[in-house]
């Protein structure tokens, strides 16, 4: 029987950055705050962010979950989700009379305005996104006589456009990076004269929290990523993980979703979560992993991130007025 010393230390690596990024933080505090300035039920229309916990941890502070505009009563507060809406979804709420709290990621907006310009010198807009997804829908109904979705390089063969000397890419800001890049050169072959977005098209934070997973993934046996299913972000961070040579990979919501027979043979663990994630639940997979011996757990820093966005500014306005009335 082996010494114990012999035996192979076990660790974790635990990616930063990792979890809420300044999009998420904004909406979930706007639904919080929401909550506080004019008493529950206050609606939302979608999950505000793409997170189990999140949601549910919302819906026990007053918080209606709904999918249209519809099933909110006329004269209520409805938050609009950080994915962003399309125009369409604001006019059905002036219709209602709904008060509107609008908690699209900064981010996300910018690409709207892209989409706008674009059609506005009537470029055919191709959008790199997952056809159904709520940013895209969003994104799409800014311009939809000019935007043709292309759902990664598979996509790319099937578009066609009025004129090809008039075409301009843009994406879903939560996609892989590496096979929206392939997406796009594919397009440019395509269409030599395709115009980029006037900035990153991925948002800085699943840039950075896929160079985290990057940094990891060769030293890891397995990577645990902690996500929802829906979560665009998170399923990349399993995809990233895989590619740039984790064993394994898993996406588990929280702890109680792990399973002790994927640490068989196991040595070093990758820890992750998506932009959505709150940090309570990285700790339960820490504490969870702790317990079974892996206790050392090494901090890899691949950027440092520092952005924060203002709250709604129709919500600040309210939280004003109601700290003047009280």
């Amino acid at each position: 029987m082996p010494d114990v010393a012999d035996l192979p230390a076990k660790r974790v690596l635990l990616a930063a950055p990792r979890g809420y990024c300044a999009g998420v933080d904004r909406a979930v505090v706007a639904v919080e705050q929401a909550l506080e300035t004019y008493g529950a039920p206050v609606y939302v229309r979608k999950q505000i962010v793409h997170n189990k916990h999140v949601v549910e941890t919302l819906q026990q502070r007053g918080a209606v979950f709904v999918e249209e505009n519809d099933e909110v009563p006329e004269g209520e507060t409805v938050v609009f989700s950080a994915h962003g809406v399309a125009p369409v979804v604001h006019e059905q709420a002036a219709r209602r009379q709904l008060r509107t709290i609008d908690a699209t990621c900064p981010l996300v907006t910018k690409v709207h305005h892209e989409a706008r310009r674009f059609a506005s010198e009537d470029f055919d807009i191709l959008l790199i996104g997952h056809e159904g997804h709520e940013e895209v829908v969003g994104t799409t109904g800014e311009a939809p006589e000019h935007i043709h979705l292309v759902d990664g390089p598979a996509g790319v063969d099937s578009v066609v456009v009025r004129d090809p000397s008039k075409v301009a890419w843009l994406s879903q800001t939560t996609l892989s990076v590496d096979e929206t890049l392939e997406t796009v050169r594919r397009l440019r072959e395509r269409f030599p004269a395709l115009i980029d977005p006037p900035s990153d098209a991925i948002c800085y934070a699943t840039q950075n929290r896929q160079l985290a997973v990057k940094d990891i993934a060769a030293r890891s046996d397995l990577v645990i990523v902690v996500g929802s299913t829906n979560s665009s972000n998170s399923v990349r961070l399993v995809e990233v993980a895989l590619e740039c040579g984790a064993r394994a990979s898993k996406l588990v919501d929280k702890a109680t979703e792990l399973d002790a027979s994927w640490l068989d043979g196991v040595t070093t663990v990758g820890v992750t979560s998506g932009a959505s994630v709150p940090e309570i639940l990285v700790r339960g997979v820490l504490d969870w992993l702790a317990e079974r011996g892996f206790e050392d757990v090494e901090e890899v820093v691949s950027a440092e991130e520092s952005l924060l966005f203002a709250l709604p500014p129709e919500l600040r306005r309210d939280m004003k007025a109601a700290a003047r009335a009280g």
